[in-house]
């Protein structure tokens, strides 16, 4: 007889019976799709397939490391991703924010990001967050409001970058310029191209002995090129008035090392100008048809006007034209490629303007400014920056009100501003106040620190007087110390007090 096998009646299918009695997944099997997929982290350059350093995305959540990308775009002027073409305007760059041991790390729930995090950006600011921020504080809240910056934003603004549900569009397989090899060369590359050595395929042995002694002699440049700059401190002129809210955070999240030490925020150094400034500025506009000089208030506007003042200073002005003109309300200039659609300001980027302020030269988005020749009642005040006034040229003014326009008010002759001059710049005058400011407070810091050091060493400088016990203690000081002790030994017979004693022994 053979021997009996007891089988254990289980509630549920093991492995092993659903690999082999059941027709499920073979052990060891992967289909040919799961084979060929190599993901992309999401850290990493969707071109170089290396992790970023500044990184930018598309409208699809495709993000590229700026370096690689550039070149990329030079030559064959499409997404790298995609295959479809694309403009660098179109991208948008992204903000990271990376805690005490450099992973990135969302900036409101202080989680660090990995492979699993459902992540976003938000495409007007390009801040960074986890999708479970936004769906929290943004969209369950109906707030469409950047968490940092509280600048508005709609849905569609949303840019998933990772989805941990939908992880396509990872799969390195399926890159458009993998699969047809688009690449261009590095400069390792180029270098090796003209390096005699690199083409070399047999050298004789005088010639290898001469490579390697000059290999040898080599010495490498002893200067630091990128070098790790100092995280920047609040001084007494840009602390903030509250904290980092360092403290606060690390308290409540397992995510953050915990910080102890309350720290100023630093409010940005052209705030700290800005309240310097008092004065206001002149500039003289040199056009075809006159002088038109203006008044700016610097005092009121100071980032729109500085703005202006540093265009009219470095010759951005120069050459261009009024572009636009609209008889008895204003005549617009500014605008380098003369359409009213090019040029930026002096940041690099539109300018958030300062609203509110009631002045007769206006100006609008990041470097456009008109003149107004008659305010109208239903001027919004709250939509354009008004920074100045005409103080001199009303008859220039008058000049180019006559000139005839198109139907799209547009001047038919040319009214061009040959130059800009300024005559007062009190930014200048600021930054010569904070910075005098700046060195008195350490000139007083130091001096400050001298008396407190000379201080300590006056207390650590002691006198010996005796050996033993009570050596630093003068005598002489002691003589009628002594003699108060003495005579206060004495009890007074008057003052003395009688008490009843008790007998416990009765």
């Amino acid at each position: 007889m053979g021997k009996r096998q007891h089988q254990k009646d289980k509630m549920y299918l093991t492995y092993t019976e659903w690999t082999t009695l059941y027709g499920g997944k073979k052990s060891g099997h992967l289909s040919k799709e799961e084979e060929n997929f190599k993901r992309l982290p999401f850290d990493h350059c969707c071109v170089s397939l290396q992790p970023f350093e500044i990184p930018y995305c598309d409208l699809d959540g495709n993000i590229f490391d700026l370096e690689p990308l550039i070149p990329f775009l030079k030559k064959f002027k499409i997404n790298p991703v995609t295959g479809k073409s694309l403009d660098f305007k179109s991208l948008i760059q992204l903000n990271f924010r990376k805690n005490a041991e450099g992973e990135f790390e969302c900036p409101v729930m202080f989680k660090p990001f990995t492979k699993s995090s459902h992540i976003a950006a938000i495409a007007t600011t390009g801040n960074v967050y986890l999708m479970e921020a936004i769906e929290q504080l943004n969209i369950k809240n109906r707030n469409w409001k950047d968490l940092i910056t509280d600048e508005p934003f709609e849905r569609r603004d949303i840019i998933v970058l990772q989805d941990p549900n939908h992880l396509s569009k990872f799969d390195i397989s399926k890159f458009h310029h993998v699969k047809n090899n688009l690449r261009v060369e590095t400069e390792e590359e180029i270098a090796e191209r003209g390096d005699p050595q690199a083409r070399l395929k047999s050298v004789n042995p005088e010639t290898k002995y001469t490579l390697e002694e000059l290999n040898r002699e080599y010495k490498p440049p002893t200067i630091e090129i990128n070098a790790v700059e100092s995280t920047e401190k609040a001084d007494k002129f840009n602390a903030a008035h509250y904290s980092t809210g360092a403290v606060a955070a690390s308290f409540t999240s397992t995510a953050m090392n915990r910080k102890l030490v309350h720290e100023a925020a630093i409010v940005h150094e052209d705030e700290v100008r800005y309240e310097r400034v008092r004065k206001k500025g002149y500039v003289r506009l040199v056009t075809n048809l006159g002088n038109l000089n203006l008044e700016l208030h610097c005092d009121m506007v100071p980032k729109t006007c500085e703005n202006f003042i540093k265009h009219s200073e470095n010759g951005y002005y120069n050459g261009t034209k009024f572009h636009r003109s609209i008889r008895n309300f204003m005549i617009q200039g500014g605008d380098p490629t003369n359409t009213g659609n090019g040029g930026e300001s002096i940041w690099g980027k539109n300018l958030r303007m300062n609203l509110g302020q009631t002045c007769p030269i206006q100006g609008e988005e990041s470097f456009l400014w008109l003149i107004l020749e008659k305010i109208p009642t239903d001027l919004s005040y709250n939509k354009h920056t008004i920074f100045g006034r005409v103080v001199g040229g009303i008859e220039t003014l008058t000049e180019m009100e006559r000139i005839e326009v198109d139907n799209k008010d547009r001047p038919i002759e040319d009214i061009v501003i040959f130059k800009a001059q300024t005559f007062v710049n009190p930014y200048d005058e600021a930054d010569e106040i904070l910075a005098k400011e700046r060195e008195e407070e350490i000139n007083k810091q130091k001096k400050e620190e001298l008396a407190k050091n000379k201080k300590l060493n006056v207390q650590k400088e002691l006198k010996v007087f005796h050996t033993g016990v009570g050596k630093y203690i003068n005598p002489s000081s002691m003589k009628g110390s002594k003699e108060e002790i003495e005579n206060n030994t004495e009890p007074d017979a008057k003052k003395r007090k009688t008490y009843n004693s008790f007998n416990f022994n009765n």
